[in-house]
């Protein structure tokens, strides 16, 4: 089935300093084969998908995807040299079985997800995810979205409002935040984030905003969730990614929260133990899943050196799994 040709957007090739995230480990239990194909499902600046590239070698093949044109147009720029072993596409990997059928590729070798927002995304203001840089509130991984956190803030009623930052921020103070956001935006809509980061700040008490992370942290991870539909796109694609694989191909993950992982977990041991696929059964179709081979049974971690030169890797998790026949 072919794509929808989606609107075209104006995209930049950015220069960012961009250090991936547990490669080794993730190279180590990919093992991307010689002359094989692989698909890095978010390719960011590139990092992974430059070493995968150097593992298949010039008779492999990666697919390069990203919801991020700018992150597209950034990799293919910062990895022309390896020519074209390396096709990119700008998508969405829940949509991973399409994107291969329209590459002509029928089975892959491996599967990598390096989950949330870039460092690019995290470190430019004006995509709107930082809650440390004042910028509109945007927060959309791909501007094609229509729906932007401003719309969100300012257009949810207090009780889903409520809903999203509990559920996908995990955050305690959430009903209090939710409020606050609603008395706020009957003044004046909130358009940035600095105005968004004010109004969480006066909803916390004090007290709690002394401790842990910083008190927007949780809020913002909620919205942009909720902006990009992250856990549905990784439901989704993780779905997508096993039925692709070739027996003996491996689907790594990487998350850096506890609902992704609980996800990928949970996934896994699903397709682990051969359980039924449900929405396959009501189609007529069987309803059996490919089987997985767990291949880590605790999340893979980063070293200590590993943070000290990269905090960004603090949270990240890799959990591996591989199709058996």
């Amino acid at each position: 089935m072919a794509l929808a040709v989606a609107p075209r957007v104006e995209v930049t090739v950015v220069e960012y300093r961009h250090t991936p995230v547990l490669l080794e480990p993730a190279l180590l239990w990919l093992r991307p084969p010689p002359g094989g194909t692989v698909v890095d499902c978010t390719a960011g600046g590139g990092g992974h998908t430059r070493a995968i590239a150097t593992k298949v070698g010039p008779q492999g093949r990666v697919v390069a995807i990203d919801r991020d044109a700018d992150a597209v147009a950034t990799a293919r720029a910062a990895l022309a040299d390896l020519g074209e072993r390396i096709s990119f596409v700008h998508g969405d990997f829940r949509h991973l079985a399409d994107i291969l059928a329209d590459l002509g590729i029928e089975k892959v070798d491996g599967v990598l997800m390096d989950l949330g927002p870039s460092a690019y995304q995290l470190e430019t203001a004006e995509r709107g995810f930082s809650y440390q840089a004042d910028g509109p509130l945007d927060m959309r991984m791909d501007r094609r979205i229509p729906t932007t956190a401003a719309d969100l803030v300012n257009g949810l009623d207090q009780r889903e409002l409520e809903r999203i930052i509990r559920d996908y921020g995990e955050e305690r103070w959430a009903s209090r935040i939710a409020g606050f956001i609603v008395q706020a935006r009957a003044r004046r809509p909130l358009e940035t984030t600095g105005q968004l980061v004010e109004v969480i700040k006066a909803a916390i008490p004090a007290a709690a905003r002394r401790q842990g992370p910083h008190p927007a942290r949780r809020t913002f991870q909620a919205l942009r969730i909720a902006v990009n539909d992250e856990l549905g796109a990784l439901e989704a694609g993780l779905q997508a990614a096993i039925a692709a694989l070739l027996p003996g191909g491996r689907v790594c993950v990487i998350s850096f929260h506890s609902l992704e992982d609980r996800l990928v977990k949970q996934t896994f041991l699903a397709y682990g133990r051969g359980e039924p696929d449900p929405r396959q059964a009501e189609a007529g179709n069987g309803g059996e899943r490919p089987r997985l081979r767990i291949l880590t049974r605790k999340p893979v971690r980063p070293s200590d050196a590993e943070v000290l030169h990269n905090p960004r890797a603090r949270s990240a998790r890799l959990r591996a799994a591989e199709r058996t026949g």
